[in-house]
């Protein structure tokens, strides 16, 4: 490569797909609290942990209807691993020593170019008289005469043909001697190094292109770890160099101190040279971390690269400080940051597998990115939950990653406010939990997920061939939802489209969403109780999840649509009791118990109907086994295989039911011949109906049934 044209050696090149300049438009839309309550809802069913379920979603993310992906702290991770592999899929680091050789080889060729344009100069006089030479100035320099007189110790005299020839002989002579010099200068780098310093450059161009190699090498093995060393060893005095010298050899007997448990001196250390390090540095232990982070790239870029080119770059700082006091009390210094604990030893390697060259200033700018890339994966492997995330350095989330992986972390870190701030989950003593409002949520949520799986001829909860009373008109009204009554509230619609502030050629536009309804009451009441088995067998079966799910599905039904219903939800195992549909979607393990004790459950559910007014009253039972146990003389009997007196005491309440005018749906979730034996009975006492269901269709069942029997008895 021709040295006009080596790279420069200026900041580290930057993808700009990753770093293009934030402008708002990559800004993913807020998350709200319906959002994130829809995403967790079926873990938080699942196993009833709120802090369980949002962690899981804080985690892992979660995918928007509309396809996008709302990232989760593992992307982010992700993120952090991706940006590593491309800054070493792009570079060779092997590049770093020849961009030292390409500079010597530039430094080489200015020398050399100055020197032969002198020498022309010097011949151009005998050709044309008229032109001063002697006078001119040489690049950089003093004039011609001048310069060849003080290389032959005579002072400057005025020109004669007679001096002029000697002069021009003596240029000569020593531009030879120079070029040979330049002749003679080893291929490696640290080599020629060492012979440039002890040579005597004719060109100061070169000189100063030399002095700046030195000052780059020196300044990534000492002026990195030192704030106030402005200046390189090679352009300091005798006196700058021996201060140094005395400044490392206090540092060390300091550090070495501590090791031993000795009392340091870091206070009078700092007041001697405080000017080399951070001001806010409290005692040894500070500074000893100081440094070892300053070290680290030089540390980490030694590791990164291959024996051989360890071993040459090295030797190329050694040859850079020539002072040998000063290197070995260097390389003292490193032994006691990694003695001492500050440094991290051996440091990991890198590896890199680019093509793209690297000069050593940008190699170690990228050491300091990787190794900043490293403590923050580290951070984010440390994160458990959004307060955690908010503990991490957003300016250095920002740097590193973007303004988007800002704003994502952002929305991770504010979730649970969000969700606090909408009323949906509150914090006490305990932890986390749903209030009211939020276990509604889950259950809409339910409804939603249950009456989107069904067919299109079944969608919606009236059928619109059919005439019949939609009820009482209400003050209230809602948002237009397919399949309600289309009593169409005109002034609350147009007052929607307004407050959208659309128009076409001076005309309101009115959208689907605009459209407001009035509510509507059914003129009859429908009383029910959903008892759920609780036994062990429905978690071992995985049925207690959709139970749960169509339990909360229901409560939201006649909440959104049948305000005037009246909902209860009793489970039952080896005892029953009554269960706020709030509490449903935090059931847990402990809920679970073995045996069916459906006596029991009809039983309670039988006293809650008797509160109730209205001759329309029902018990939906959803079980996966037949009645197990059974109350005696104030005691429960459980027995497996069940008994005929578990039986007779379970067809016993209902009768006692069938008497109340209280109707029996069951939904089996399996079939067993004790199960068809006792079903069957007590269809023929109560003549309520069976259906036998899966897990993933119990939903559709249960409230298209619920809808189409509201019908006839509003009719």
């Amino acid at each position: 490569m021709d040295a006009n044209t080596s790279r420069s050696s200026g900041p580290l090149p930057t993808s700009s797909a990753r770093y293009a300049r934030w402008d708002g438009t990559q800004l993913l839309e807020g998350l709200s609290a319906d959002e994130i309550m829809n995403a967790m809802s079926d873990d938080l069913l699942h196993d009833g942990d709120l802090q369980r379920a949002m962690q899981r979603l804080f985690r892992w993310g979660f995918q928007r209807p509309d396809g996008t992906q709302v990232p989760g702290l593992r992307d982010l991770m992700e993120r952090v691993r991706e940006q590593r592999r491309e800054e070493l899929s792009r570079y060779n680091l092997g590049s770093v020593l020849d961009d030292v050789a390409q500079r010597l080889d530039q430094v080489v060729e200015t020398e050399r170019s100055g020197i032969q344009q002198r020498l022309d100069e010097a011949r151009g006089e005998t050709l044309d008289e008229s032109i001063d030479y002697a006078d001119r100035p040489a690049p950089g320099g003093a004039p011609l005469q001048d310069q060849a007189a003080s290389e032959a110790g005579a002072e400057p005299t005025s020109r004669d043909e007679a001096d002029t020839a000697a002069l021009r002989d003596l240029l000569e002579e020593i531009a030879a001697q120079r070029l040979a010099q330049l002749d003679e200068l080893s291929s490696d780098p640290a080599d020629a190094i060492r012979a440039l310093q002890n040579y005597d450059f004719l060109v100061p161009e070169a000189r100063k292109q030399f002095d700046e190699l030195l000052a780059s090498i020196q300044q990534h093995m000492m002026q990195q770890a030192f704030d106030g060393m402005e200046q390189s060893l090679s352009s300091m005095s005798q006196e700058d160099i021996a201060s140094t010298r005395q400044m490392l050899q206090e540092l060390n007997e300091m550090l070495e101190r501590d090791q031993r448990g000795e009392p340091t001196g870091f206070d009078e250390f700092m007041h001697r040279w405080g000017q080399h390090f951070d001001p806010d540095l409290r005692d040894v232990d500070d500074l000893r971390q100081h440094l070892a982070q300053r070290f680290g790239a030089m540390q980490q870029l030694m590791q990164s690269l291959s024996s051989e080119q360890r071993d040459r770059l090295q030797d190329l700082a050694n040859a850079a400080i020539a002072d040998d006091s000063v290197r070995e009390e260097m390389g003292r210094l490193g032994r006691n940051l990694r003695q001492g604990g500050g440094a991290k030893g051996e440091a990991s390697p890198y590896r890199f597998g680019g093509e793209e060259s690297i000069s050593l200033e940008q190699a170690m700018q990228l050491m300091e990115r990787l190794q900043r890339l490293d403590a923050l994966e580290a951070a984010l492997r440390d994160v458990r939950d959004w307060n955690d995330l908010g503990k991490i350095d957003q300016s250095e989330l920002a740097d590193l990653l973007g303004e988007q992986e800002l704003g994502e972390a952002q929305q991770l870190r504010d979730m649970a406010r969000v969700l606090e701030d909408a009323g949906l989950i509150r914090t006490n003593r305990g932890g986390m939990e749903l209030t009211p409002r939020g276990a509604r949520k889950i259950g809409e949520k339910a409804l939603t997920d249950i009456f989107s799986q069904l067919k299109r001829d079944r969608v919606g909860q009236h059928d619109q061939r059919r005439e019949g009373h939609v009820g009482e008109r209400l003050e209230t009204t809602k948002p237009y939802e397919w399949g309600d009554p289309f009593l169409l509230d005109i002034p609350k619609t147009l007052k929607n489209a307004v407050a959208r502030r659309e128009h076409v050629e001076d005309r309101l536009v009115l959208r689907p969403e605009d459209f407001e309804v009035s509510r509507t009451e059914a003129t009859t009441r429908v009383s029910t109780v959903l008892m759920v088995d609780m036994s062990r067998s429905m978690l071992y079966n995985g049925c207690f999840h959709a139970a749960k799910k169509v339990a909360l599905a229901l409560d939201a039904l006649i909440r959104g649509k049948y305000p005037r219903d009246h909902l209860s939800i009793v489970g039952f195992s080896y005892l029953a009791h009554e269960i706020k549909p709030a509490d449903l979607p935090s059931l847990d393990w402990n809920e679970y118990n073995y045996g069916t004790n459906l006596q029991h459950g009809l039983q309670l559910a039988r006293q809650v109907l008797g509160r109730e007014k209205g001759s329309n009253r029902q018990i939906i039972v959803i079980t996966d086994g037949e009645p197990t146990a059974h109350i005696d003389d104030g005691q429960v009997r459980f027995s497996y295989p069940p008994t005929a007196r578990t039986f007779e005491e379970t067809l016993r309440e209902v009768k006692r039911c069938t008497r109340d005018g209280i109707t029996i749906n069951t939904f089996m979730l399996e079939r067993s011949p004790y199960m068809l034996q006792f079903v069957n009975d007590m269809t023929r006492v109560n003549g309520g109906r069976v259906f036998v269901a899966t897990p993933d269709r119990l939903g559709e069942y249960i409230l298209v049934d619920y809808v189409a029997n509201k019908r006839k008895w509003v009719g």
